[in-house]
């Protein structure tokens, strides 16, 4: 990963889009999952040789905003955010570094049932969405992309609309009732 394209994304997608590089736990589970320090290329001299834009993690949309911080998305330090699931189960495995983003931009809603219903009133808001998501692909200027959606819905949207073109997987959705241990153990057989 080049720093322009870093930039790039930074600057385009910062808001919803973010990379799967958190700082190391400390005194429990979430402890430091919104440290956003590990990803700023001068503080962090590693960052851009960790990061690996062939993986993207797909979500379905916030379930809230909480700032306006770029790349902050998959780190929410709230108490309430499961984020630190995904952190866990990427340690030390080929996806850490991989990119992330939501297929439904800046779009608040915490029941994925009712962004369906959304989209299903609004065919509209989905196409959008999905070019905005190509156009996102393209900036990450890498071919062959592994796309994992996190959870059915956002799988069924990635499939109708991409599923020809590109390798896509599913995985339960980190905020699903399942232990960091056994969600670890499910993204590690996607292989």
């Amino acid at each position: 990963m080049n720093l322009d394209t870093f930039n790039n994304i930074k600057n385009q997608y910062g808001d919803c889009g973010s990379w799967a590089v958190w700082a190391n736990e400390t005194n429990a589970p979430k402890s430091n999952i919104g440290d956003l320090s590990v990803l700023d290329p001068k503080l962090n001299k590693k960052l851009l040789t960790q990061l690996k834009p062939e993986f993207v993690f797909v979500g379905l949309n916030f379930s809230r905003i909480e700032n306006a911080i770029p790349l902050s998305n998959f780190h929410s330090s709230s108490s309430k955010a499961q984020d630190y699931k995904i952190r866990f189960a990427l340690k030390n495995t080929q996806y850490w570094g991989s990119y992330m983003t939501d297929i439904i931009k800046n779009f608040e809603e915490k029941h994925s049932n009712l962004m369906m219903e959304t989209l299903s009133k609004d065919r509209n808001l989905e196409t959008k969405n999905i070019n905005i998501f190509l156009e996102e692909l393209e900036v990450l200027n890498v071919r062959n992309k592994k796309i994992i959606a996190f959870g059915g819905d956002t799988y069924k949207i990635l499939r109708r609309n991409l599923g020809n073109n590109y390798n896509i997987q599913k995985i339960t959705h980190y905020a699903h009732f399942v232990s960091k241990e056994n969600y670890r153990k499910e993204l590690i057989g996607l292989d």
